[in-house]
């Protein structure tokens, strides 16, 4: 991989890390996080984030401060992060090819360094860079690719994926989990953001009858929204028993729940990336996703390598990934029509019995 590279004498004593995109971006992002403080642990690494996404680093002990930003700020909103970041940084990483991280690192950073898509049209970004590494969507892992980043910096790679909880999500989350009088359990998410991710109904349920009869109980999470709720809501009640945590907790919170569980089950979406990190026994149903670029991270993985393989079901370390059949996955696409609310025939076809087996090949 090339990479326009610079040297420095001394570490800097602030670095801000840019990451203007969904929660699962964010996840990804702590390895750079916890390498960068392990390489210079008096150095202040800063966050900057879309406001709503932070819930997994801000209680991470890798960074001094995260500062938001709306995902559409208006212009007031902006110009007031821009006076507020102008060169308040030693050194600025966008850790994303698009143009406005770029822009906020050139901008915050008397230093800076990012991810670059190596065409044409985006080649004016370079002159706004110390440091580049070519973007690449396809053939290398997200994790890998922030830290191939650092590589240009003399930073060496600490592959840990942290999904950081407070004392008090903890607290309230074993406020919930004392229902449960201390029995093990399994925990579904079962709601992803975009429907073309989702599994089905029956299937959930057909997995959930299973594990009870495994003698454990079920947890069910989910974010806040209404029909995330709703969808949840629906599930449950077809599941005497279970506990449902939807929209109860903060992103910590469900952090702490899926780190006690005994197995986790669940689609693409960032509450698996954190169970994987946690190095919980973790079965991730994918479709349509590459599962080179966006397979969670399984914990104690090394970033020498891509942990998973384009096609199949696979396992590595703690993680089992159920890939859904065809000769046409994983197609990269947003569903069957090619939009975020589509199904995947691929993961609708998905049979119980393939995730039961999955489950039973990671639990203890």
């Amino acid at each position: 991989m090339s990479a326009r590279a610079w040297t420095h004498t001394q570490p800097p004593e602030r670095v801000l890390v840019i990451v203007t995109r969904r929660i699962g971006d964010v996840l990804l992002a702590t390895p750079v996080l916890r390498s960068l403080k392990t390489a210079w642990p008096q150095t202040q690494v800063d966050m900057l984030v879309f406001a709503g996404t932070e819930g997994f680093v801000v209680a991470n002990r890798d960074v001094s401060r995260v500062l938001t930003v709306a995902e559409r700020p208006g212009f007031l909103e902006r110009a007031r992060l821009m006076l507020a970041l102008a060169r308040k940084y030693d050194l600025a990483l966008s850790l994303l090819a698009g143009d406005r991280s770029t822009l906020y690192a050139y901008i915050a950073g008397k230093r800076r360094a990012g991810l670059l898509l190596p065409t044409r049209k985006h080649r004016w970004k370079r002159w706004l860079l110390h440091a580049w590494v070519p973007f690449d969507d396809t053939s290398t892992h997200t994790v890998r690719m922030h830290l191939a980043l650092l590589e240009t910096l003399g930073v060496a790679p600490v592959a840990e994926v942290t999904a950081s909880s407070t004392a008090a999500d903890e607290r309230f989350a074993e406020s919930l989990l004392a229902e449960l009088n201390g029995a093990r359990y399994a925990v579904l998410h079962t709601y992803p953001k975009f429907r073309y991710k989702m599994w089905t109904e029956d299937g959930w349920v057909a997995v959930a009858s299973w594990l009870r009869e495994q003698g454990l109980r079920v947890v069910l999470t989910g974010g806040p929204t209404a029909d995330e709720r709703a969808y949840v809501d629906r599930l449950a009640a077809r599941l005497p028993g279970a506990l449902n945590l939807a929209g109860k907790l903060s992103l910590g919170g469900v952090a702490h729940v899926v780190s006690r569980a005994a197995v986790y089950v669940g689609p693409d979406t960032a509450i698996t990336h954190a169970a994987g990190g946690l190095g919980v026994p973790t079965v991730a149903l994918f479709g349509p996703s590459n599962p080179v670029k966006w397979g969670p991270w399984p914990a104690g993985e090394s970033a020498a390598r891509n942990p998973w393989q384009v096609r199949g079901s696979q396992s590595i370390g703690n993680i089992r990934l159920v890939q859904g059949a065809g000769a046409c996955v994983p197609c990269g696409f947003e569903g069957c029509e090619r939009h975020v609310e589509s199904s995947s025939d691929c993961l609708t076809s998905l049979a119980p019995e393939t995730v039961i087996d999955a489950i039973r090949s990671v639990i203890k």
